[in-house]
Formats: C-alpha cells, structure tokens, sequence
C-alpha cells in the first residue's frame, strides 16, 4: 500500500472511531447507521485545532434557545465545571461548547438544554482524549509542569487558573533585524494551559500551532492573556495579536500596523473597544541621526479594525538616559536574558553598546522595559509599570500624571514622584529609595501596575536593586504583592496591603509574575513566576497564591508548579472564568 492510500486509511479508521467518515474530497459526513450518544449530533473533539481539551456537541439540525454544562470530576476528588450557554454561543459553534476535559481520559459530561419549542433535555455524553501532546528539548526534566495543591480553602473547590508559560528555545536568531531590536527574542511552543485546584490540567494550547520558522508572524513569545467581557481572551505575539475564545476558535489574528514591530509582555482592551498595545518602533530616528529599532519603549492604540488612532512614545515622555535603577539590577536576571553564573553582577552601561535587546539607556537599548499597561477611564490616562524605571501615569496628551518610584535620577520629573505617607496622612522620611521606621517601599522592577475595584493601585513588586543596591547575599531578596492608594490631588502615596516579604528567597522571583484583585472573593490572586529560578538543585517552581485581601492575609489557595526546566520563568497567571466564555 502507499504511503498516501495508508494515511487514508489511518484517517478514515480515526475518523469511524469518532463517528464520521472522510469522503474522497475530503470532506466530512456522518456515518449512516452509527447512532449519536444522545438526540443531538455528534462529538466534535478540539473542533479548531488550538485547544485540544475541548469540543463541541453538533446541534445535529436542532433549534436551542440555552443550554448548561457539566464536566464532571475525576474521582472523589475531582472538580466538576459547570457554566450556562447562551444562545449566541450555541448559534457561534453551531453546537454546545464543552470546556474543561481532563487529558488521556473517559471524561463525563452533563448537559440539558432547552429546545426552540420549549422543551428541556437532560442528556449524559462519553468523550474519550488523548493524552496532552508536548515537545521535548534540551535541559527539560519533565514533559509538562506538574502541580502540587498545597492549599485549597473552602469555597474556593472550583477555581480555574490560566497558566502563561513562556518557552524559549535556544536557537531564536532566525529573526534579527538590521538595527537591532528584540527580535531575537523568540520562543519554541510554549506551556499555556488551566489548572483546577486539585492540579489537573484541564485545558490546553497546541504548541505546535502558534510557532513556525517560515512566517514572520508565527514568530514570538505569546504573553499577556487577559480574558475580556465577553469571555474571550486577547494575547501579545511577537510580530502579531490575536483573539480568541476558550475552544480555541480565533476572532482574529493580526500583523502588526507597519512601522511597529516586537509585541510581547501586555494587550488590554478598552472601554472605547480600542486595543492598547505594547510594541517598539522601527526605523527610530534618534536625536544623534542614527535610525534604530526601539525594545519596549512604545505604546499605540489601536481601533477595533487594527488602525493606529494614538501612539505613546516613551523616549519622548520620560528619559531615556535614566539609569539609576539599570546599573544596581542583578545581570544574571534582566528580562528572560537569564544567565545564572552573573549572580550578584550589577549590570554594567556601556556608553557604546551595541543596540538591541540588552540592558542600557537611550533609544535602541532596553532602557523602560514596559511590561504592564493599566487604562484608566476616570481621566482618560494609562498606567506603565516600566520594569526599568518605575510606574508612571500617563496622560493622552502625553504629559506625566504621577510617577511610582524611587526619588533618584529623575530630574525635571522629579516633581512628579509621589510622597509617601503614613495611615494618618503624615509624610515619610524617605529619600533615594529607602523608608525609615516604616513597613512603607516602592515597588521594584515590578509587573503588572494594576488598578482594583476598590479604587486602589496593586503592583507585583518582583524587588531586584530594591533600595538602589544589592544585597550581601543573592538569598536576601524577596518579592512581594503590594497595594497602594495614591491621592493625585496631594500627589502622595500610601502602602495599604502586602504579602510575600514573609516567604523570602523561596518565593523571590526576579522576573515575570503579577498580581490581580479579585473582586468575588476579595482575595488578590498572586502568580511568582519566576520562583526558585537560581535556587539549586530544584528546578523553578513558580507559586500560584490566593490571599485574603484584608490584613489578615489567610492564604485561600496555593499551588506549586514544578516546572520542565532549570531556568525557565513562566510569566503570569490568573483566574479564568467559563461562564463568561460561554
């Protein structure tokens, strides 16, 4: 037999397994005579390719005005997924949604429905998957990263966290550009995935869909998911964006507008429908002549069509040449640039580097490193966490609101750093990035820069050069959540809430992470990415950790993922929610 008459057969024997049959054209049909499992039509696994722990149940020609899902647990343990279907959904896959499958499994799923003519239906589906398909490389130690459950309150059994891991190969310079740029900052198929709380992983990416070498825009680490109102989740990719619901089903999937070049770390929507984006700029001229491409130093505003209605140009909003924070910043962790024998190196600023993505000042080095973009609609204004010099607020016309930093090196915006306060409104002894007699700190080399529904403003305080030095020993360092209310009349500052500075070096991630308010359960929901990165023999072991948002901050959940290699930081985390998505 040859080899295209053996794949047929392969397909169409995979294809009887699942009740349908494959035409010569190529073309699906259902297999006369092989019964559905319920009234409905057949079961169509990863029915888009992207999201193998998914399918869809063919309305099978029937008319449904609603329906309700339930992916039942595995074992007495197990953690059913329940969420409503609206109509919409039901018309947009032309079948009910089943998110939530556990891999290699029988899995069990639940569904009534109501009929156009207003009859219910309870009905009970198999669906059988394969096991979760990876990659292997270099240095890994496992396959897939593995959960360790170390705390699960009551009323928080059905959690859901999206993990955004990060996977870079080490072979990423079939991208480089002539004028330097990030490039190079590439990525082979990445971990992005949902956990529950008893550490099952109940959905997935194919790593083998997103990343290629023969296109540009399948080139890129893809970061910043945020899942949206409506359910969907948008993501930064390299030279692209996209959007997506949760069976994997892409809304859209975009170059970037010309001129700009280099999406990672963030995308947020706003309530205009506008997409605020972090890119760099190529072709920048700089003040000297010289024509670069920026790293990580721009933001534009996109419409809901990909046209460009603003642009934030960092090199002319702050300083470029700041470097108060850059040369105290251990060299063994700036950004991904991860080399674990420079530990305790201070990064060294050569007046003449070359340009591209290495810690530096001035246009075409990474000298802001923006890694968070908050909108606030109250003014109209942006939130920049810049990993390499603070957080600032910005306004559309492009003047500087406040900054969140250290008072060192910042020159005309010197009056714009915010004044630290005390609970009772009296100003602190601060000065050059240290507090006296006081629990009070600035955030360092922090991520996600975010605003609360209480009004407040939370930042991962990842707390490398903290203070403006570095410690005696590297296993002093500590990262922490932190929340701040900040007055922007008074300009001024107060520390309101933090955890982590307790759990120390084990929990210090020098990269990475985030911090998200959780308004259903009061709880900020803390993702240490990075976490155990030079801390040997284990391999990093970021921490999932679910704290009460008051003073007391009882730990609700915590799981430990135990990664696939040495030095591989992941990059966020948050709660995800099916009922939006459906």
């Amino acid at each position: 037999m040859s080899r295209k008459n053996t794949l047929m057969a392969m397909a169409i024997t995979t294809a009887l397994l699942s009740g349908t049959a494959i035409a010569e054209n190529g073309i699906k049909a259902t297999v006369k005579g092989l019964p559905s499992q319920g009234e409905l039509g057949m079961v169509y696994i990863n029915p888009y390719n992207i999201a193998p722990l998914t399918a869809v149940i063919d309305l099978g020609g029937k008319r449904l005005a609603s329906a309700k899902v339930t992916v039942k647990g595995k074992g007495k343990k197990g953690v059913d997924i329940n969420y409503d279907v609206e109509r919409k959904s039901l018309l947009t896959h032309n079948g009910i949604p089943v998110f939530g499958l556990y891999a290699n499994h029988m899995n069990i799923v639940e569904v009534s429905y109501k009929l156009s003519t207003g009859e219910n239906k309870k009905e009970t589906y198999k669906i059988l998957t394969q096991p979760i398909m990876t990659v292997a490389m270099d240095r890994m130690e496992r396959t897939f990263p593995e959960m360790e459950v170390k705390k699960v309150a009551k009323g928080f059994e059905d959690r859901l966290y999206l993990v955004n891991g990060n996977h870079r190969g080490p072979d990423s310079r079939s991208l480089t550009w002539t004028n330097g740029g990030a490039g190079e900052w590439n990525a082979m198929p990445s971990y992005h995935y949902v956990t529950d709380t008893q550490g099952e992983v109940r959905w997935y990416l194919s790593p083998f869909h997103f990343n290629g070498d023969e296109d540009i825009s399948m080139k890129g680490v893809m970061m910043g998911y945020h899942q949206v109102e409506n359910g969907e989740l948008i993501v930064a990719k390299g030279q692209s964006y996209l959007r997506m619901d949760l069976l994997g089903r892409k809304v859209f999937e975009r170059r970037l507008p010309r001129g700009y070049i280099d999406h990672s770390h963030e995308i947020v929507q706003t309530p205009h429908d506008t997409y605020l984006i972090r890119v760099a700029k190529k072709n920048y001229l700089r003040p000297d002549g010289q024509r670069v491409n920026t790293v990580r130093d721009h933001i534009i505003e996109v419409d809901e069509y990909g046209n460009v209605v603003e642009e934030w140009d960092m090199n002319s909003i702050l300083n470029p040449n700041r470097s108060s924070l850059i040369t105290v910043l251990d060299s063994s962790a700036v950004c991904l640039n991860i080399d674990e024998n420079a530990q305790g190196e201070m990064v060294e600023i050569e007046p003449d580097a070359p340009f591209g993505d290495i810690a530096g000042i001035a246009p075409g080095r990474n000298w802001a490193h923006i890694n968070s973009i908050a909108y606030d609609p109250s003014d109209d204004s942006l939130i920049l966490s810049l990993r390499h010099q603070g957080t600032v607020k910005i306004g559309r016309d492009k003047e500087v609101k406040w900054i969140l930093a250290g008072n060192l090196g910042w020159g005309d915006l010197e009056s714009k750093v915010l004044t630290p306060i005390d609970n009772k409104g009296r100003k602190l002894d601060c000065h050059e990035g240290k507090c006296k007699d006081t629990d009070f700190d600035w955030p360092w080399t922090q991520h996600t820069s975010w605003l609360t529904d209480r009004g407040t403003l939370v930042s991962f305080d990842n707390g490398d050069g903290r203070g403006f030095e570095q410690p005696a020993l590297p296993n002093m360092k500590y990262s922490r959540g932190v929340e701040y209310v900040i007055d922007e009349d008074n300009l001024t500052v107060k520390q309101v809430w933090e955890y982590g500075k307790e759990r120390g070096w084990d929990w210090y991630s020098p990269v990475t992470s985030s911090i998200r308010y959780m308004a259903d359960k009061e709880t900020m929901m803390m993702f240490s990415g990075s976490a155990g990165l030079f801390k040997r023999p284990e391999v990093s072991h970021p921490w999932i950790t679910e704290v009460s948002a008051d003073d007391k901050r009882d730990v609700k959940v915590e799981i430990k993922i135990h990664n696939v290699a040495p030095t591989l930081p992941f990059y966020r985390a948050q709660v995800i929610n099916p009922d939006l998505a459906f």
